[in-house]
């Protein structure tokens, strides 16, 4: 009987054996996200003008004209004293402030924040209708300075509040309405004001991203506001504004989820949040109550939150410098699938996420076409990065409850980019 029960047991070692020869065995990988954004300095910038022909605005006459501010940022602008050689007006950098430290809408009279500067390019003439424009150069180029009532040549100037009044209005929702008023008429100073430019800078980690964006007391001019200040054409400030204005915005820490089944396991198009911490990574970046929820759940095999070394969250590339990366080895088997989400930092509740049956882990190569950008639907929209509710621009987020859906795009604030030029997502 022993033959027999050898035979048998060096037969079952040969079959196991080969069994084992033939079962797919699990792919080393690697998964990156990079935020390959091209993050621009400006969140808003535009034009105003007068209605008539020309288009200034006249002593009595007023303009107005609408933007969206969080917390810390500020409202700058320029428009040309028109009866002047170089002169303008324009807000103390960083600019007029728009909140109280306690969150507070700033409303009323801002006038007092407004300054009369000299552009430092042309010898001032006596201001009035009748003086020559452009008038002789200046012998040397000076900085940009304040005019404090009276100019290099002897020409006396009322306060810069008793000819322009500024005044905010708060629409709500982070939207105000600024009015800048001409009330030079029957001064010393009257002057009509030229068509001008605004502009609203990105704030990040508490800091401007562009505190000065029109001028720079005490430093040369530009050619562009040289073109304001001299002649009242906004045309080249508002090209290099524009140019300057759109999208900035980290990624938070990447949740990266390996399972076996058919569905994404954080959420579906059309319902609303599951109360597992989807919401936590969509309003503040937190990916770890999801992630914890999910360790041990049927079908989950990994569960990871990539963090960038340096500054945890991946920033956009910023003046020529790449942005965040992360990556990830992962083991995958016949049939395993991969999940990613991230927040929109600037953002309410906006996540990007893979989606349906997500990414194929037998996949190689590029696969951000996998990703989509979602609205959580758990907190009330605002401009992206430009709302005083929103977490990570120091604000709390209002509640609102509706189905997860994709964000338009165009939406109702802003056009973004693809989401290819904002999230790179790799397997190799």
């Amino acid at each position: 009987m022993i033959k027999p029960l050898l035979g048998l047991s060096l037969t079952a070692l040969i079959l196991s054996s080969c069994t084992k020869d033939h079962d797919p065995q699990p792919t080393a990988k690697s998964i990156t996200i990079e935020n390959v954004l091209d993050g621009k300095p400006l969140v808003e910038s535009g034009t105003f003008k007068g209605t008539g022909t020309p288009p200034v605005i006249l002593p009595g006459q007023s303009v107005s004209f609408s933007f969206s501010a969080a917390k810390n940022q500020r409202l700058t602008f320029a428009t040309m004293y028109g009866w002047s050689n170089d002169l303008f007006f324009a807000p103390e950098n960083p600019g007029i402030r728009l909140y109280e430290d306690n969150g507070t809408p700033i409303t009323g009279d801002v006038s007092a924040q407004v300054k009369l500067w000299d552009n430092g390019t042309r010898v001032n003439a006596a201001p009035g209708m009748a003086l020559s424009h452009p008038g002789a150069a200046e012998a040397m180029q000076k900085p940009v300075r304040e005019v404090k009532g009276m100019d290099d040549y002897g020409h006396a100037f009322l306060p810069s509040s008793q000819l322009m009044k500024v005044s905010l209005a708060y629409d709500g929702n982070s939207m105000f309405t600024v009015t800048i008023q001409n009330q030079s008429g029957g001064t010393a100073n009257e002057t009509p004001f030229s068509p001008g430019v605004w502009a609203i800078s990105y704030v990040a980690g508490g800091n401007l991203l562009l505190p000065e964006p029109i001028y720079a007391a005490g430093k040369p001019t530009t050619d562009a506001l040289t073109r304001i200040a001299e002649a009242g054409d906004n045309a080249p400030l508002s090209a290099l504004l524009t140019g300057q204005t759109g999208i900035f915005t980290p990624l938070s820490p990447v949740l990266v989820v390996v399972y076996n089944g058919t569905e994404n396991p954080f959420f579906k198009t059309g319902e609303n949040d599951r109360g597992q911490g989807l919401k936590d990574l969509a309003q503040k970046g937190n990916a770890d109550v999801l992630a914890a929820y999910l360790q041990g759940k049927p079908g989950i095999k990994n569960v990871y939150v990539l963090k960038e070394p340096a500054s945890t969250v991946l920033l956009p590339m910023i003046g020529g410098n790449a942005g965040g990366k992360v990556s990830q080895a992962l083991s995958l088997a016949a049939g395993d699938r991969i999940a990613i989400a991230t927040m929109y930092g600037f953002s309410n509740d906006w996540f990007f996420s893979t989606g349906g049956n997500d990414i194929d882990g037998h996949t190689t190569g590029d696969v951000s076409g996998a990703v989509a950008l979602y609205d959580n639907g758990t907190a009330l929209d605002q401009f992206p990065g430009a709302g005083i509710t929103q977490f990570n621009l120091a604000g709390t987020p209002l509640s609102e409850s509706k189905p997860i859906a994709l964000v338009p795009n165009p939406n109702k604030f802003t056009t973004l980019p693809g989401i290819g030029s904002i999230i790179k997502v790799t397997l190799q």
